[in-house]
């Protein structure tokens, strides 16, 4: 049988990197087969190494909320890279990506550029223990914050689609001071703050879980989390690398009501580069060297393509008008879905919030790690290419968000919709 470019390609790429590629679920290992090879990308469009093309609901990984090859981006990173792709030293880029992070997030005051998100929650959290003088800090079952070693505790994402909650390579004496609580359940956190209270320097969360798949926060349990935060005198972190200017532009905070003490960035404010940064109240940042005496760098730190990258697409996203029509879009969208769930007979449900949402084949309510476990991932692998086959990219994983862009028209939604009824029949 005549293999495509793609195989091929990734028989090469296992020789060469472990599993064939540079971040796990990608390599379909989840679904099985092998992953596409991207050869380009516009709009709401993937185009393969074989010329196939996709509608795409990945938008890798969540970054590419104006869609592909935006033109104000692809022209901002031009005119940035012909002054030079890295220097080493400030640039007023850094100043005014800055700018526009602090006027939008109500909880920052002052913002550190980094790499990648990893380096954005690894950095809150030794913040957090540098300003408090205390060492526990306390997670959530199911959310995932990079692969720092303290922080792959039965995390979610890749860790929780390969059935490795934890990675061997982390010394049990790195994660003696992380303590797991259960998302949406308060009660697992005061036992925690009780016996462990004055030790504690924080929480860290996403607000809106994206990394067991699409999890809402209950009722009263993020302010719950706030007020017990404010009782022991530690701090509240929010992992918002996916849903900072995803969900609204001051972010999950914002639709919730609910300030953190300190805040962790990525994806959308770098415009499809790589980026993190971390923010919050003046009196802790001011704890970060050179100011303070906690140390965190980066040599790429605020790269003038990624600030350029930035700044464009949070200047197409200053309009609120965009967040409501993309609401609206994906509203319409899940509800399409779930008459075809209704319609098949099909055990799945569908959590939604903003832009993102997640079809779990999973017979009860997703609230938390343990109920998304509950879902039938041998159902979602079949339902995963039986879309792809159809030219539709979702996520190849269960435990992952399903995003939508402005680029998305009803021309593919509608194209989506129709290949969605299929491939759930299909099953």
């Amino acid at each position: 049988m005549h293999k495509t470019k793609s195989e091929n390609y990734f028989k090469r790429a296992k020789q060469l990197m472990p599993g064939g590629v540079n971040s796990p679920v990608r390599s379909f290992s989840a679904v099985g087969g092998a992953p596409l090879f991207i050869a380009r990308a516009k709009g709401p469009y993937l185009h393969d190494e074989d010329g196939n093309r996709y509608v795409d609901f990945v938008a890798s990984w969540g970054p590419l909320i104006l869609g592909h090859s935006h033109p104000n981006v692809i022209k901002a990173l031009k005119t940035a890279s012909a002054l030079g792709t890295s220097y080493g030293a400030p640039c007023k880029a850094e100043i005014d990506l800055a700018s526009i992070v602090t006027g939008s997030f109500k909880s920052i005051d002052m913002v550190r550029m980094t790499n990648s998100g990893t380096e954005a929650t690894m950095s809150a959290v030794r913040l957090a223990r540098g300003y408090t003088g205390r060492d526990y800090i306390v997670k959530f079952e199911g959310c995932y914050h990079g692969h720092a070693d303290y922080l792959l505790v039965k995390a979610g994402s890749g860790a929780t689609t390969f059935g490795h909650p934890s990675s061997p390579g982390v010394p049990k004496s790195f994660t003696s001071k992380t303590l797991l609580a259960k998302y949406n359940d308060l009660d697992s956190v005061k036992k925690l703050f009780n016996k462990y209270g004055d030790q504690i320097a924080a929480i860290i969360l996403e607000p809106v879980a994206g990394n067991m798949g699409v999890v809402t926060p209950e009722k009263g349990f993020l302010k719950g989390l706030r007020s017990i935060t404010n009782k022991y005198k530690s701090l509240l972190i929010f992992d918002e690398v996916i849903t900072g200017f995803r969900l609204s532009k001051g972010g999950a905070q914002q639709i919730f009501g609910v300030y953190p003490d300190l805040t962790c960035l990525g994806k959308i404010i770098g415009g499809g580069l790589p980026v993190g940064a971390y923010g919050g109240k003046k009196a802790i940042m001011k704890h970060i060297a050179p100011d303070g005496p906690v140390y965190q760098a980066g040599t790429l730190s605020g790269n003038p393509l990624a600030m350029a990258a930035g700044i464009a697409t949070l200047k197409e996203l200053a309009n609120v008008s965009v967040y409501k029509k993309l609401e609206k879009t994906t509203v319409n969208f899940v509800g399409e879905i779930n008459e075809i769930i209704k319609k098949l007979g099909i055990n799945a449900n569908i959590n939604q919030i903003g832009s993102m949402f997640t079809l779990f084949f999973n017979s009860g309510k997703v609230c938390d790690y343990e109920t998304a476990l509950c879902s039938d991932t041998k159902i979602f692998s079949r339902f995963f290419k039986n879309l792809l086959s159809a030219g539709i990219m979702f996520p190849p994983s269960q435990f992952e968000s399903v995003f939508i862009s402005t680029a998305h028209t009803e021309k593919e939604l509608n194209f989506a919709l129709n290949s969605i009824h299929k491939a759930l029949k299909d099953l």
